[in-house]
């Protein structure tokens, strides 16, 4: 399929303060289609004119009440109606996001929009739970004055929410859905490569019945547009999620502004198999975990420790599955992996595995570009025998590129775990209850799956320690994000 095949029309302006528009200067960028190479649309890059106009929309829209002081319910109601139109229109936003992205067709589906409507749904419900607490004083002053005291959650304000191209539609609506809810408005920049759900799903919230000015959309390069848009003096919260580079910048920028900020970061997530483990059940989850979604993903294992003893049977079983994985259009029934997000990617991720061979890593599978057209690279296999200090040990790739080590002890194992800046997620695979809460307990990271990986649901809590980042997604904790706290003490 290409871009001639996709049967909807493709919206390919912002969406500002209720209406579609263009840059203010006309500029656009091209997106690409990323299996065929092929250019889908231009879209608009937006200028500093444009962040402040959209801004400015989103602080007229919260200042006027029209959705901060609406009833809970309402805001709950909207929210509803939204999940129900993006499951309604579920086929054309799939295809779309396999168009644009590349993951496959049937991961669109499940994931990206059966996620996005599960998300919805979820936090929607929050709308009309969001409660203070009463605190009972200890102050004697003035005499035979008494005091009634409580505290109660408000809204954050105008919300700056930039997403990564991974996920792009879920990662749009893990943003939007809780600060909607909590009564924000939001100002949303996909990534450059992967804006075109988004600007979809700024046309169903319009149809959804969200007031102008409450969820906007505006496309542009992150150096200038996303740049422009988290040192916006009208902006109060920023929402980022990405590298680890653009977070540090983020970081400071909000720290110079005094502003409110979550970051979702980088990972590099260990794996680590101990010696009671199924071979063939470890060989599959590690699997799993580094090319789920071609690697790109945040938690992908990366790291495999495995005891020395099982090293080469389970390395050699990952490297099997990874040389018998088809590369293909997502669009293809019998593809099981697509291409990357991008050109320069996919350079990147071919550069760092040809520092991993020079480094003395063995490319035990993989490594090339499958000799198609696109943007692919091979699901790769680097054992590292020796534990040298490779690069892609210590750096993200976030493409489909597995390090494996072999381990003698399981602290050692550990302890390697540990040796990261990166803390996002790790898992360990063992059929010993009493082991797995160990492992548990000594890696450092902010979710730890036993026998399982990559797995995410919008009831419990999502991010990470170290350099992986600042705050949590999903479940309770996400109130928190977008909202603040307000104390009223009352004598009498």
């Amino acid at each position: 399929m290409d871009r001639q095949d996709f049967t909807h029309t493709i919206r390919t302006q912002m969406f500002v303060d209720g209406r579609f528009c263009a840059s203010g200067d006309s500029r656009t960028f091209a997106v690409f289609n990323p299996a065929t190479g092929a250019e889908i649309a231009q879209v608009p890059d937006a200028t500093d004119t444009d962040i402040d106009e959209a801004v400015t929309a989103a602080r007229r829209a919260f200042e006027a009440d029209t959705w901060r002081r609406l009833p809970p319910s309402e805001r709950e109601r909207l929210l509803l109606r939204l999940a129900d139109l993006v499951e309604r229109n579920g086929d054309e936003l799939a295809a779309l996001e396999t168009l644009n992205q590349g993951k496959l067709l049937g991961f669109s589906k499940m994931l990206e929009v059966g996620g996005s409507v599960q998300w919805l749904r979820y936090m929607a419900g929050w709308a009309t739970k969001i409660e203070g607490s009463t605190v009972d004083l200890s102050l004697a002053f003035p005499p035979g004055v008494r005091y009634n005291a409580s505290t109660r959650r408000v809204p954050a304000g105008v919300v700056a929410a930039i997403v990564p191209w991974n996920f792009p539609l879920l990662m749009a609506v893990w943003k939007i859905a809780p600060a909607l809810a909590c009564g924000c408005t939001v100002v949303l920049k996909p990534a450059e490569e992967t804006p075109l759900t988004a600007i979809r799903l700024a046309e169903l919230a319009h149809e959804a019945g969200f007031p102008p000015g409450v969820f906007n959309v505006v496309t542009g390069q992150g150096e200038t547009a996303g740049a422009a848009l988290v040192r916006h003096a009208g902006v109060d919260k920023v929402t980022f999620t990405g590298s680890t580079e653009v977070g540090r910048i983020i970081g400071k920028q909000c720290a110079n502004d005094l502003k409110r900020v979550s970051l979702e970061l980088g990972g590099k997530s260990p794996v680590i198999v101990l010696d009671d483990c199924d071979p063939q059940r470890a060989i599959e989850g590690a699997a799993g975990a580094i090319f789920f979604n071609h690697g790109q993903v945040c938690t992908a294992g990366s790291r495999l420790y495995v005891p020395r003893a099982r090293f080469e049977e389970i390395v050699e079983g990952v490297a099997q599955v990874a040389r018998n994985t088809v590369l293909g259009s997502g669009f293809d029934a019998a593809t099981q992996m697509g291409p990357l997000v991008s050109s320069r990617h996919r350079d990147k991720v071919a550069g760092m595995i040809a520092q991993g061979r020079a480094e003395g890593g063995e490319i035990v599978a993989g490594g090339g570009d499958g000799n198609r057209a696109g943007y692919f690279i091979e699901p790769t296999v680097i054992a590292n025998a020796a534990n040298q200090p490779l690069t892609v040990v210590r750096e993200e790739v976030f493409g489909p590129v597995l390090v494996a080590m072999p381990y003698d002890d399981v602290e050692e194992a550990i302890a390697a775990a540990n040796a990261s800046e990166y803390g996002l997620g790790a898992s360990v695979w063992t059929n010993q209850l009493d082991r797995a809460l160990r492992v548990v307990d000594a890696v450092q990271a902010g979710t730890v799956w036993v026998n399982t990986h990559n797995m995410v649901d919008p009831a419990l809590p999502f991010g990470g320690f170290k350099a992986s980042g600042i705050g949590r997604e999903h479940g309770r904790a996400i109130i928190d994000a977008y909202t603040e706290t307000k104390s009223v003490c009352i004598a009498y």
